[in-house]
């Protein structure tokens, strides 16, 4: 009953970590197309050729079920994935539905009219192919009315995180934060919108400072999944094993993974 968990790189490793927490009985797999990262800077149709590659691998590891734990290729390739290529007896699911549920205080699977809710005011950081898709903006619509988003491009936030440079990544989280503050300074919100953010999530809380709160992905998305799987237990994969698979260099990933996680990372070539 295996569960793929797909990313550009290593940030998805914050949604398996979550995942397999919350499910310890599911066997997960998770791909990294290091070869190929960052996402956030390709075009929509090449995040759509790497995306459908990496799934169509996960989907040979007995996986029928996967998760796009990167919240670009969610936003430049989900939707068209699933109105044009994903097969009946296969599920691709994206990260950014359960962080809009959560926001909007709505429960799983709610297709209800949107409707007015709390939060006015909502920054949204993100890659700049995240931001570009406005994905964000578009799934927000559909449940909810009169939210004011300012998004803001997170330039080489995830190439600093995916090369072990801390100083860097949080002094760019600070200016990404100070730009955005300049367009909209009281936001009551902030979604980290990138499933690597989480490991920068006390620099983003401190340059936003108090009073806003701030959504990241990983127990969001587990929670999701774990209603999902109640609901639909016919998409839990024939595969039986956890891996870590990446298109880059296995020992290279492994080593950075282990410094992401604290704790002992093997991936195998994809």
């Amino acid at each position: 009953m295996a569960v793929g968990v797909f990313d550009s790189g290593l940030g998805g490793l914050t949604v398996l970590d979550a995942v397999a927490r919350d499910l310890p009985d599911v066997p997960f797999v998770y791909y990294g197309d290091n070869a190929h990262a960052p996402y956030g800077v390709r075009d929509a149709d090449d995040i759509f050729a790497l995306t459908c590659a990496g799934v169509e691998r996960l989907w040979a590891e007995g996986c029928d079920l996967v998760i796009l734990a990167c919240n670009t290729a969610s936003a430049a390739a989900l939707k068209r994935m699933q109105e044009t290529w994903v097969p009946a007896d296969k599920r691709v699911l994206g990260v950014f539905v359960p962080l809009i549920e959560a926001l909007t205080e709505r429960q799983w699977g709610d297709n209800s009219p949107p409707r007015e809710v709390a939060v006015k005011h909502v920054a949204l950081f993100a890659t700049p192919a995240t931001v570009a898709s406005r994905a964000f903006q578009r799934e927000l619509a559909f449940r909810a009315i009169g939210v004011d988003v300012e998004a803001q491009p997170c330039g080489g936030v995830v190439d600093a995180i995916e090369q072990g440079d801390e100083i860097l990544a949080e002094a760019l989280v600070r200016s990404h934060v100070e730009a955005l503050k300049r367009r909209m300074p009281h936001p009551e919100a902030a979604i980290l919108g990138c499933t690597h953010y989480p490991l920068m999530e006390a620099t983003f809380r401190a340059a936003l400072g108090p009073g806003v709160k701030v959504f990241s992905q990983a127990d969001l998305v587990a929670e999701s999944l774990k209603d999902y799987l109640h609901r639909r237990p016919e998409f839990a994969g024939a595969g039986r094993v956890s891996k870590f698979l990446t298109t880059g260099d296995p020992q290279r990933v492994s080593d950075k993974a282990t410094q992401f996680l604290r704790r002992q990372i093997r991936f195998e070539p994809a």
